[in-house]
């Protein structure tokens, strides 16, 4: 069996660049995978995808000629119903049997198993291993069915009457084991070995490969092409650091989505440096920066301060002896994006946002939600009511803020580029001359916007963040709006993140329960002193809320490294200070780590099940009742250790606390080994529940130390 590099390429027009990274290593996957499955490749062989603008492709080391041939065992029927009562073969056995390729004599070959509760009657036979030309044009229908292509196109193929279906035309197929051709076919196309370079500068045309593995040098000397999309991207690395270095004190803005359209957009990469004129960084950089990256594709440099130079980069796809016509181009582009950015600047600062508080009543939030500015009044008074809870003195700013938050979205600089809402308000609001904290929490109040981000810098940005993700979530769960299984087009999953992160990152002093209750009093309109709080008639919505906040406090904590039974301890409790979760999850983890951890788990465990079944049982002991000396000494015990557990737990040491109750293990087994808790009598029955609800409180302050029983 002769083993040889596999070379597969598919040349066609260009491809999405946004999709071409994950076009170019689905291609090349499971191509690789159906090889494998049908042993042409092996665990030897190994896979080097290819994706530029016009191609996808592979190279697989040590591919063999033939796949060897399997033992196949394949159940045929229930014995009962392939043999008749004398032993003989039944015409339906026969039937299938030759449905296989054998006849009669082979009944005397088949092998009996039991297959479940029934004898079964089952073929052994060997299959011929595929011919590397069988299986690979296997392997090619299977790798462009399962490709994620964003949208299919139909086109003609060259005969004027057949129609094939893919994301772009294709033009050539090259299909090389060794020097040797494959003969496959798809798309209308049979394999060859040629293809096409770049379509400006390509030496060569066709470029002719003498064997697989000179593919890619070949490619790049004769076709003025980089064939991998990571060796394209390093190369516009070097280059983009090398540029920013001759420009001198400046670095290129981070961007990995915009490197990675990049790559894909280009096959021979050439960095150039470009300018504009300083004027236009008179306009806040962060509209210039967009504009550039969004509409241009083009890499902003900064300088040692992170402040935006007027240079900026240009990747392009083609080496001109003089670049001059191509920077000037890219430069003479830019312009007027620029003009327009500044156009925008200059002519929203003419408008207050005080005077377009007025025209959030046109824009609608939701049709059952109402306008912006009524979502505005109810992110204002929520905010209000957390401030009055942390400092009544920011209430005014928190009001301004909330007031004002919104009202970018009427701006032309808005309008023309979503992304800068809540930035573009910051510059506006201290163009107005609004206190800096006010303009700080207009950018911030939408942060964190996705995961890492940065909190808001200060309270009012703080409040008013968490008022307007509660009063989101409150407002979608009223309306039925809620995430199922992985659609969530409101980002609510997102929201309830940035409130869990803001309470237990700034571990500010409120309760959860209490906010959950306050956004859904204001969306319901009952706000009125004489409306009941909490709100009675809408438990349910405030406990689906709640509930919905901890699983997804439950999956960061997970993400985090916590185990699941640590974090389901501790959330049992519902904790409504989320600035101590990560405090008794600490406290937890040290005390699973005792030896007696296990026995009071297990015994914690063994007294909540207890409690849920006997008659309701107060938290009291009356120490006469008291009997045996196993419930004496436990008594006492408790008596000595809860108290200093409760005084830890006050005080916020929520290990210590944990580890002094770990005392109670000797006195707990004790008791259960030598008391009856379900005394016939009553009043010992009753006083026994009272000190195991006692002990129960005592233990489960912190976490639900019966979810660490094994």
């Amino acid at each position: 069996m002769a083993h040889q590099n596999l070379l597969v390429e598919l040349f066609v027009e260009e491809l999405p660049p946004k999709a071409l990274r994950k076009l170019g290593q689905a291609f090349a996957g499971v191509l690789f995978e159906q090889l494998k499955a049908q042993g042409l490749a092996s665990g030897e062989s190994k896979l080097t995808s290819f994706a530029s603008p016009r191609r996808l492709g592979a190279h697989i080391t040590v591919v063999a000629t033939h796949g060897a041939d399997q033992a196949v065992s394949q159940k045929l029927m229930p014995v009962s119903v392939g043999l008749d009562a004398s032993g003989n073969a039944t015409p339906a056995l026969l039937k299938k049997l030759q449905s296989l390729g054998a006849d009669a004599s082979a009944v005397a070959g088949l092998k009996r198993a039991m297959d479940g509760k029934a004898e079964a009657l089952f073929y052994d036979s060997t299959v011929k291993g595929a011919t590397l030309a069988e299986g690979l044009q296997k392997a090619l229908n299977e790798s462009l069915a399962k490709l994620p292509i964003p949208k299919v196109m139909t086109y003609q193929l060259a005969d004027g009457w057949s129609d094939v279906k893919f994301v772009r035309p294709a033009h050539s197929l090259v299909a090389m084991h060794g020097s040797g051709v494959i003969p496959v076919e798809v798309l209308g196309l049979k394999a060859g070995n040629t293809t096409r370079g770049h379509r400006f500068e390509a030496p060569a045309d066709p470029v002719r490969l003498k064997d697989a593995d000179s593919y890619e040098s070949a490619l790049e000397q004769d076709g003025a092409v980089i064939a991998s999309f990571e060796a394209r991207r390093a190369e516009i690395v070097r280059q983009l650091t090398d540029a920013a270095a001759r420009v001198g004190s400046a670095r290129v803005i981070e961007d990995e989505a915009l490197l990675d359209e990049v790559t894909a957009l280009v096959e021979r990469p050439n960095v150039l440096v470009c300018e504009f004129e300083k004027e236009f960084l008179e306009v806040p950089q962060e509209c210039l920066i967009l504009t550039m990256k969004a509409n241009q594709k083009y890499f902003p440099l900064l300088d040692a301060a992170g402040k935006l130079t007027n240079k900026f980069l240009v990747v392009s796809n083609i080496r001109p002896a003089d670049p001059s016509a191509v920077i000037g181009g890219n430069e003479r582009v830019v312009r007027p994006r620029l003009a327009d950015a500044k156009f925008f600047f200059d002519q929203d600062r003419r408008t207050t946002l005080a005077s377009r508080v007025p025209g959030l009543t046109k824009v609608v939030y939701h049709n059952k939600l109402g306008t912006q500015f009524d979502r505005m009044q109810r992110v204002r008074w929520i905010g209000e009511a957390i401030a009055n809870r942390l400092n009544a003195g920011l209430v005014a700013n928190v009001q301004f803020a909330a007031e004002f938050a919104k009202t970018d979205l009427l701006t032309g600089m808005v309008g023309e580029f979503p992304e800068l809402q809540g930035i573009m308000g910051r510059y506006y609001a201290l163009n107005d001359k609004l206190p800096t904290e006010v303009a700080d929490a207009i950018e911030d109040h939408y942060k964190p916007r996705f995961a890492g981000d940065e909190l808001p810098r200060a309270d009012v940005g703080l409040i008013v963040a968490l008022a307007d993700k509660l009063e989101t979530l409150a407002g979608l769960f009223s309306i039925g709006q809620k995430p199922t299984g992985d659609k969530d087009p409101f980002a609510l999953r997102r929201h309830a993140l940035g409130v869990v992160r803001i309470l237990m990152e700034r571990d500010l002093p409120l309760d959860l329960g209490v906010l959950v209750d306050a956004a859904v009093r204001e969306v319901k309109g009952l706000r009125a002193a004489d409306a009941p709080w909490p709100l009675a008639n809408d438990a349910s919505e405030v406990r689906q809320l709640e509930d919905f906040i901890y699983e997804r406090l439950a999956g960061s904590l997970r993400e985090q490294g916590y185990s699941a039974q640590e974090v389901d301890a501790v959330l049992a409790l519902r904790p409504q200070r989320l600035g101590d979760v990560a405090k008794r999850l600490a406290a937890v983890r040290a005390f699973a780590a005792l030896p007696e951890a296990p026995a009071l788990a297990a015994a914690n465990k063994r007294i909540g099940n207890i409690l849920k079944k006997a008659e309701k049982a107060d938290a009291h002991v009356s120490e006469g009742l008291l009997k045996e000396e196993a419930e004496k000494a436990l008594y006492a015990m408790t008596r000595k250790i809860a108290p200093q557990a409760g005084a830890q737990f006050e005080a916020g040491d929520f290990t210590g606390s944990l580890q002094t109750l770990a005392a109670l293990r000797a006195t707990v087994d004790a008791f259960f080994d030598g008391v009856m808790v379900n005394a016939e009598e009553a009043d010992l029955r009753l006083n026994r529940l009272g000190l195991l609800a006692t002990l129960h409180q005592a233990m489960n302050r912190i976490a639900d130390l019966s979810r660490l029983a094994q």
